[in-house]
């Protein structure tokens, strides 16, 4: 396990020290595009965040390299080579696409070979576990077609989520956590040294996420662009197939009674490797949304719109804040519900915690303008809006002067206008125009 955070903490230190100079490059080299109508933010941001997501992944996969109990995984396995070269593609065809705003079909095709790449070099589906059948066999171009399937749609499932400041990065953070406590049980728990890649792999997803986040989080000062959703799209693909394909069922089989009934017995222990992608299910519901919705109206299904279910949060009525974390709510819920109920399946406890957290889960989506107050103690930890202290100083504010008070960071210009009235800043607003007017 030390291995493991010591790779995290290098890929989130990597990640995290690179983002600050790649936004100035992005400034530089104008990859700042103008505000779409699709678009939730006000001002232009420069996008290529992606850069310092892989430069995090080549530095985890270097330190895992050099460590001794992670370079057995370079030397037996051929998949971090693999998972290197697709995600290199892919990297460079988003950075082309944030700069120059590459077609939709030509970033597909760029995604089909990127997976063709990882398929040709080992990283493939072998088999899968079939509830009440057991483990199916399949071919080469079964399992070649499958792969590039399930990469193609996890980059897109992805991509599509990545509406909101921090959003995508925080679910498949998520998503990454909870794949690799499930890789790494089936490693140590069961001894299988084929789940290995997994585990790495999920680790520097984290790390990756974890250092770009700060950069990220409401108001962001750098997005990802399609440099960074299509790169964490495939390293978290990569890591579903490893675990998915390459882990043979048979040697987790501890029931008798056969093959058939050793794999319907345990099927609690395979539902993350039968659904890799109930991880990201917010996600994937998203995109199977999406692509009904444009294909109903006649429109392509790559065309862009604002019916994305973040969108639908923010018409709801709830903050930019709080849309992201009912999305990180319901991501971890399914995600770790599902690696719980895996582990212990006879649980009942387990069933009814995931039940009362969706209720719970529903009553947040149906208050979307209650505003929650944090305790005293932890004002410090928590935005200004959420503080007893702020809020009840702008209420006296408000009291006294008759008029809403003035945002921070307001600043006032030593210009005197008529009857001495002063301009405001152009990083604020005058408060009271009416008595101006009435003054000229």
């Amino acid at each position: 396990m030390r291995e493991y955070l010591l790779t995290l903490c290098v890929t989130v230190a990597v990640t995290y020290l690179l983002t600050g100079p790649v936004r100035k490059f992005a400034i530089a080299a104008g990859a700042m595009p103008e505000i779409r109508a699709r678009d939730v933010h006000r001002e232009p941001t420069p996008r290529l965040g992606g850069i310092a997501m892989f430069g995090g992944l080549c530095a985890g996969l270097l330190v895992a390299d050099h460590l001794r109990n992670l370079n057995g995984v370079f030397e037996l396995s051929n998949e971090p080579r693999a998972l290197l070269s697709g995600a290199a593609l892919i990297w460079l065809i988003g950075v082309l696409d944030d700069k120059f705003e590459i077609d939709a079909l030509i970033k597909l095709g760029a995604q089909m070979i990127a997976a063709g790449v990882m398929v040709m070099q080992g990283l493939t589906m072998l088999w899968i576990p079939v509830p009440g059948i057991g483990t199916v066999a399949l071919t080469q171009w079964q399992g070649n077609l499958l792969t590039v399937a399930l990469v193609v749609i996890t980059i897109n499932a992805v991509n599509f989520v990545d509406g909101l400041d921090g959003l995508a990065a925080g679910m498949v953070c998520i998503a990454a956590a909870a794949f690799f406590l499930y890789s790494y049980r089936i490693w140590f728990g069961y001894g299988i040294e084929a789940a290995a890649p997994a585990t790495l792999f999920a680790a520097i997803l984290m790390g990756m996420c974890l250092g770009f986040l700060p950069h990220n989080m409401h108001p962001a000062r750098i997005f990802m662009g399609d440099s960074g959703s299509m790169l964490i799209g495939l390293v978290l693909a990569a890591s579903a197939i490893s675990i998915t394909g390459q882990v043979d069922p048979d040697t987790m089989a501890l029931f008798a009674g056969g093959e058939r009934n050793a794999t319907h017995a345990m099927l609690p222990v395979f539902i993350p490797l039968l659904l890799p992608l109930t991880i990201i299910a917010i996600p994937m519901a998203d995109l199977v949304l999406a692509i009904v919705r444009r294909t109903w109206k006649g429109q392509s299904p790559f065309a862009a719109d604002r019916g994305h279910l973040h969108h639908r949060l923010l018409e709801l009525g709830h903050s930019h804040s709080r849309a992201v974390l009912i999305m990180y709510f319901w991501s971890g819920l399914i995600a770790f519900g599902a690696v719980a109920y895996s582990v212990h399946s006879a649980s009942m406890w387990i069933v009814l915690a995931i039940v009362g957290l969706s209720a719970l889960g529903l009553v947040l989506l149906l208050l979307p303008r209650f505003t929650p107050r944090a305790p005293r103690w932890a004002e410090g930890l928590v935005p200004p809006r959420y503080r007893h202290r702020e809020r009840a100083a702008e209420a006296a504010a408000l009291d006294v002067s008759g008029r809403e008070p003035e945002p921070a960071g307001t600043i006032r210009v030593g210009v005197s206008g008529v009857n001495g009235a002063t301009a405001v800043g152009p990083r604020s607003r005058f408060p009271d125009r009416r008595k101006a007017e009435s003054a000229r």
